[in-house]
Parts: structure tokens; C-alpha cells; sequence
């Protein structure tokens, strides 16, 4: 990728990590009234540490709380510890079920809503005895085990079965996307995939460009549904700009594998517009961790446009290059090379954007495209 101008591997900082926590969980309806952080050097079998959880009790206890929200993926035993712990009242939910919570809420295509279910029942699999626990409180004895396990081995056959027949309509879909990718290629038209982390401003930047009429708003992963518009260049030629779905840090495994067909739009296309939000404390975790999922889905050799948006939220009114939010490395008369400075909002920079989308096209030979269907 080009513009490589950030360290690589960074974590979100755990007080950042925890304030995208809240934004979800606010994204889903919930409203936050608390956070407690702990850090152990392993993971224990209630997640936090003794001490901690009797601390999260008495919280819980004290503002009535009915939902504890984890930043980690909790394995099915930590999540039944935990809940036992805080008696049966208290829901305990983990970052991906609250990811899957938001992204059923904006899936609006049929591809998208089955991608969602997909992950859900997925992420359901493994934690299907802990629905039936209830059945523990009635003591041991002939007869106690049985219905119990009998009622779990059902469940799961029903969600292996629901399973398949979401992958098998996903391959549907699959295949008529590769179709549609096939007339695509047959007309020439070069791909551009604008990818970012969520909230970045991406449906935003893809409406400016081309009055497509995106939902856009100021919330995570405020649209999920790929959207392809063509734009015409100041050459005349004609380019198809394609929205993708926003990434976060620790984005589910489940989420990534349900959301292949996709993602696929991104292997597919010739250039891709990474856009960041440049005023985020965050901007340099934020990149790395866009592209540390690009690396996961083996797209690394593409070239790349960094486009820094936001820049009208920057002190200085609009001087993209003002104030200490941006690294050393953007703080030059001129940015980088493969990097543009634009604000989506206000339409500032994007001829910039298009301009070096076009230089990167004319320098690029026509590359042969791989699909992969599930």
C-alpha cells in the first residue's frame, strides 16, 4: 500500500477503546452510565479479577443496572460466570454481541440482513448451554440431565441447519455479484473502493462525489449495504466509486467471514480511497487498524490514496495542515505522496482526491481480478 506514514500495530489506547464502546452501545439504544477498567496479565474465568467484580456488583446494585457490556469477546464460560455472579437480572453481553446487535439494526438489503444472521447464529453456536442453565437448579437426580442436554442437541441442529440455508442464499448472492462483476470488467470501467474505519466519513465523501444519497450520519456504522456510483473524472473518463462497510478494532471473526461476498468489492477494485477522520485523537490507530484487515483479507498491493477527511474540524478553520492533531510527518507545506487532505462535508479537497485518483490510474496497467465466493 502506498502513504505508509503511520506505525504499524497499534492498539486503541483502553480509554479510547472503552469511549467506541459507549458510542456502540448508544448506537444500540442504550444509554451509559458507568465504566470500570481493570488490567490483568491473563484473563480469569469471571474476566475480571475478585476484586473488581465485587466492585462491578455493588455498581450494578446501586444504579439498577440491567446490562453489563465486556470490550473483549467473552468466551461462553466467562460470559455464564459472570451473569451467575451478578445474579440472573443482569444481562452480560460481549463487544461482538453488541457489533451484532448494531449491524442487525442497519443491514437494510436482504444480502445484508442474511450476513448479520449468518454472524449471529454463529456467535450463538457455542453459547447454547448457557440458555439451558437453569436446568443445574433443579438438584441432581434421574431424569435432570437429560431433557436438558436433549433440548441443547435440538437447538443446535436447528442453527446448523438455519446456517446452511443462509450460506446456501449467500452463494446466490455471491454469484450474481460475480456476475455483475464480470459486466462490470467487460465495460472497462476501473473500480475505486473507498474503505476506512467506521464513522470516517465515507457515505458522506461518496455523496459529495456523486449525489448518491447515502444515509450518512454521525453514528458507527450508520450504513452497511455496498453502494456503487460512477464518476467522471476532469479526463473524461469514467470511474465506479463503491461504499463499503466500515471496520473497528477487534472486529469479529464471525463478522468478517459473513461479510466475504462483500468485502469482495474491495479485492476487485483497481484503486482504493482509504478515508480517515484526521480530527480523531485516534487517527493513527484508527489506519493501522484499517489496514491490519486489509492485510487479514491478503489486500496489501493495491495502490492506495489516504484520504485525511475532516479537516474542517480541525483548529484553524479549514487549514488542514493546523493544530497538533496531525502527526509530525503532516505537518509539511505539502502532505506525502498517495496522502490528499479533504473535508467531505464542506466539498474542500476532493478535486485533489479525484486528481490523484487519475494520476494512479494512468500510471497502473489493468490487473486481472480474483474472485472469491464462498
Amino acid at each position: 500500500m502506498s502513504a505508509q506514514v503511520f506505525r504499524r500495530h497499534q492498539a486503541l489506547p483502553m480509554r479510547a477503546s472503552l469511549s467506541e464502546l459507549g458510542e456502540l452501545a448508544r448506537t444500540a439504544g442504550a444509554k451509559v452510565v458507568g465504566s470500570l477498567t481493570q488490567q490483568l496479565k491473563k484473563p480469569t474465568h469471571y474476566y475480571l479479577g475478585t476484586g473488581k467484580l465485587e466492585q462491578l456488583k455493588e455498581t450494578v446494585l446501586a444504579k439498577r443496572i440491567d446490562t453489563v457490556i465486556c470490550d473483549d469477546e467473552l468466551t461462553p464460560t466467562q460470559q455464564r460466570n459472570l451473569e451467575r455472579a451478578l445474579e440472573e437480572k443482569v444481562k452480560v453481553i460481549d463487544r461482538t454481541a453488541l457489533i451484532l446487535d448494531v449491524f442487525a439494526a442497519r443491514a437494510q438489503t436482504r444480502e445484508g440482513r442474511l450476513q448479520v444472521e449468518l454472524a449471529q447464529h454463529e456467535y450463538l453456536m457455542p453459547r447454547l448451554a448457557g440458555q439451558w442453565s437453569h436446568l443445574e437448579r433443579l438438584g441432581g437426580g434421574i431424569g435432570t440431565r437429560g431433557p436438558g442436554e436433549s433440548q441443547i442437541e435440538t437447538d443446535r441442529r436447528l442453527v446448523r441447519n438455519r446456517i446452511q440455508r443462509i450460506k446456501k442464499a449467500l452463494g446466490q448472492v455471491s454469484r450474481q455479484r460475480d456476475l455483475y462483476r464480470a459486466r462490470r470488467r467487460n465495460e472497462g470501467i476501473p473500480v475505486v473502493s473507498l474503505v476506512g474505519y467506521t464513522n470516517a466519513g465515507k457515505s458522506t465523501l461518496l455523496n459529495s462525489l456523486t449525489a448518491a444519497g447515502v444515509t450518512a450520519e454521525d453514528k458507527l456504522f450508520s450504513t452497511l449495504d455496498p453502494v456503487t456510483r460512477k464518476v467522471r473524472l476532469d479526463s473524461g473518463k469514467e470511474v465506479l466509486f463503491t461504499d463499503t462497510v466500515g471496520f473497528i478494532q477487534k472486529l469479529p471473526p464471525a463478522i468478517v467471514a459473513a461479510f466475504r461476498a462483500t468485502l469482495e468489492e474491495i479485492r476487485e477494485a483497481r484503486i482504493i480511497v482509504h478515508v480517515a477522520d484526521v480530527s480523531s485523537p485516534n487517527l493513527s490507530n484508527h489506519i493501522d487498524e484499517v489496514e491490519s484487515i486489509l492485510e487479514d483479507l491478503k489486500i496489501t498491493e493495491k495502490p492506495t490514496v489516504l484520504a485525511l477527511n475532516k479537516t474542517d474540524l480541525l483548529p484553524g478553520a479549514g487549514d488542514s495542515r493546523n493544530g497538533d492533531l496531525l502527526p509530525e510527518i503532516l505537518k509539511a507545506d505539502e502532505p506525502p505522496p498517495g496522502v490528499v487532505f479533504i473535508s467531505a462535508t464542506e466539498h474542500l479537497g476532493l478535486k485533489d482526491l479525484l486528481g490523484e485518483v487519475e494520476r494512479l490510474l494512468g500510471v497502473e496497467e489493468p490487473v486481472e481480478s480474483v474472485v472469491v465466493t464462498a
